[in-house]
């Protein structure tokens, strides 16, 4: 199966919809995030999971432990494939998390956002977190492995250290991803396919240089054969 997971980050359910449609199931795997979740509901997830499609919901949960272990049993009964927690929650948090959804026969992936990939240095110290960024992703790296989370999201420019810190099993999860010549846009640590999968990553998410160019599908074609000997 493809490691790349298409972000369907439209307002509008028919957009994604037609989007995934066209691209396929046996192709990539989707995202929903907030604003998609928000303006559809549990709708257009199920009816993605019964077209057959892995669905990342990324809500990255954070809450007290039992509002998001609730939550993430919610999630699993819609059947997707994978669902997210904020990792500075806390210890108490992600064990409440992985707890509830180890009580299921078949249940989700379930990863921790470390630091966001909008996020520099200068941002996490104007929100009370010291030190160097990669320190404080490896900290919460330790605390979700910790857990018994299957994984972590993270930046691209982190995967080599997360590797060396918790092993070859641990899911790596990065968004950050940009084609050469994409634009950065609102992210700050990014990196090509190719150069993510040649170090270490499982899973890479994509959203606008493919959602927002005029042939997605031609998009996503040039990705594929440009990480084809990387991931195979």
């Amino acid at each position: 199966m493809s490691p790349l997971i298409i972000a369907l980050d439209f307002a509008q359910p028919e957009r994604a919809l037609a989007l995934a449609k066209q691209l396929g199931r046996k192709r990539c795997r989707v995202k929903i995030g907030k604003e998609l979740f928000t303006r559809s509901g549990t709708a257009l997830v199920e009816k993605l999971v019964k077209q057959g499609f892995d669905v990342f919901l990324d809500l990255k949960y954070h809450d007290i432990p039992n509002t998001v272990a609730r939550a993430c049993l919610a999630a699993a009964d819609l059947g997707v494939w994978m669902i997210n927690v904020h990792a500075l929650g806390g210890r108490n948090m992600l064990l409440a998390a992985r707890e509830v959804l180890e009580k299921r026969r078949e249940r989700p992936l379930l990863v921790a956002v470390t630091v966001l990939t909008s996020f520099n240095s200068l941002d996490l110290y104007a929100v009370g977190l010291h030190g160097q960024l990669e320190e404080n992703v490896l900290r919460l790296v330790r605390l979700s492995y910790n857990c018994g989370l299957d994984g972590v999201v993270c930046s691209p420019h982190e995967i080599v250290r997360i590797r060396q810190t918790v092993g070859p099993d641990f899911k790596i999860v990065t968004p950050g991803i940009r084609p050469v010549g994409s634009l950065q846009d609102d992210q700050k640590r990014v990196m090509t396919p190719v150069e993510a999968l040649k170090l270490g990553a499982d899973y890479l998410v994509i959203g606008r240089p493919i959602t927002a160019v005029s042939e997605p599908l031609q998009a996503l074609l040039e990705i594929e054969a440009s990480i084809e000997e990387v991931a195979t």
